[in-house]
């Protein structure tokens, strides 16, 4: 079996303090070492959000020595899939990568009752993007 991940992953959100951090957090969770994490904000904020924090230990996730990282292109050139999380245009593109916008609430200054349904939706796609990474392997892609 080959260490080298089978992809590379970029979570972009503007504060990187909420959706982008429980999208990588699942994404390492599940996919262990096959898929390279990385998660940035365009503004990134101070911490990550106690309720996504909390909301992620709810489902044995543990997230809360995350940082909020600044965005920078160096990341984004050496990820295969950049998927933004309501960035806008401050999001860099560059030709072949596989760039994803997945419209979600944000959780900013929610309680963790509504950071829930965030999360599960969330993680609903990181399974479909698993799915969709290792589909794309096996073809040899």
């Amino acid at each position: 079996m080959s260490s080298s991940p089978l992809a590379s992953v970029l979570f972009v959100c503007v504060h990187n303090a909420g959706r982008s951090q429980m999208a990588a957090g699942f994404l390492h969770h599940l996919a262990g070492d096959r898929i390279e994490v990385r998660s940035a904000g365009s503004v990134p904020g101070d911490q990550v959000n106690p309720s996504a924090v909390e909301a992620m230990k709810e489902v044995g996730i543990d997230i809360a020595d995350a940082k909020p990282k600044i965005l920078t292109t160096e990341a984004v050139q050496a990820s295969d899939y950049v998927i933004t999380m309501g960035c806008g245009d401050a999001c860099p593109v560059f030709p072949g990568k596989k760039y994803l916008d997945w419209a979600l609430e944000d959780p900013a200054g929610k309680g963790v009752e509504a950071v829930r349904p965030i999360r599960d939706e969330i993680k609903t796609r990181i399974e479909a993007l698993i799915a969709e990474i290792d589909t794309e392997h096996r073809r040899g892609d």
